[in-house]
């Protein structure tokens, strides 16, 4: 062993004296690397077997839709009448003659106006519920009542009175995603502790401090399985209601396409919209996540 070597060694097995004279050995920490095998694990586990069940719908869709007289188009057919679309999905060429890309956006701001509100009124009036048993007796039947109507059912009297496409697409937004965020809200703060109540007693907080220190946090697990649900309704909602309003939203694309017979693009944007729904509902389930540090019911 050369001199070099024999105090590399020495320097990474270092022995200390303390104060009994006793020699403790300091062992080499090992370096810290990347697992591939766990990685590799983790890749097999979450994102293979959507691709094999991708890859099988594909084929079957392919042989399903490949026959002579079949009414639908075929992923290969899809790929050549549709590849603009698929390809270029931010190009502009002014009016109507946008990529799907900027299509979802637009939708996409009027559900962010839309479900904001609705998360905003949502937890104030299901915080109120949940706070007043008088509260949740005379509201709880209106709002399951409400729950239940269909969001285009609203569309008639939002156009009536607001005599515009926008606002009346988001009033829809609105209407639709608010109640499942007012029932789990009022849920969770049923279900806040009552030594949460004490502590608040012994603070002497006033109900704004109660709902923003208390109540808030211990209800936000709930608080978000709503927003979860109300984001997908969101969604939902904002593409039905683009049928019928016009505009440049995705859903007015859909029924423009179909109007036109083509159905490859209409295939094209149901995808554009899968992706985006579930995009949203990652996101917030992420938000979720983070704030309630992973006690958000999935």
């Amino acid at each position: 062993m050369t001199a070099t070597a024999r105090k590399a060694h020495t320097e990474a097995t270092a022995s200390s004296v303390n104060r009994t004279g006793t020699v403790v050995v300091m062992a080499q920490r090992p370096a810290r690397g990347i697992d591939m095998r766990k990685m590799l694990a983790l890749v097999c586990r979450n994102i293979l077997p959507p691709l094999v069940v991708l890859f099988a719908l594909l084929a079957i869709w392919q042989l399903a839709c490949s026959q002579p007289g079949a009414t639908l188009p075929s992923p290969t057919q899809v790929w050549a009448d549709s590849y603009d679309l698929i390809a270029y999905p931010f190009f502009d060429f002014g009016s109507q003659d946008i990529g799907l890309a900027w299509r979802v956006l637009v939708s996409l701001e009027r559900v962010a106006i839309g479900f904001g509100l609705a998360a905003i009124v949502g937890v104030f009036l299901g915080a109120v519920v949940g706070q007043s048993v008088w509260a949740m007796r005379g509201l709880d039947p209106i709002f399951q009542i409400l729950r239940t109507v269909p969001p285009l059912a609203w569309l008639p009297l939002s156009l009536a009175a607001f005599q515009n496409s926008n606002p009346s697409a988001i009033f829809v937004i609105f209407i639709t995603s608010i109640w499942p965020v007012i029932i789990n809200t009022a849920v969770g703060v049923r279900n806040i502790p009552d030594d949460y109540r004490n502590i608040a007693r012994v603070l002497r907080l006033n109900p704004m401090e109660f709902f923003i220190r208390i109540m808030v946090p211990a209800a936000a697990p709930y608080i978000f399985t709503g927003l979860r649900i109300g984001i997908g309704l969101s969604w939902l909602a904002i593409v039905a209601a683009e049928m019928l309003t016009g505009g440049v939203g995705i859903g007015f694309f859909i029924w423009d396409a179909w109007n036109s017979s083509r159905l490859s693009d209409i295939i094209v944007a149901l995808a554009y919209i899968g992706v985006t729904g579930f995009v949203l509902d990652k996101l917030v389930a992420f938000i979720g996540n983070v704030i309630t540090r992973g006690t958000a019911k999935n």
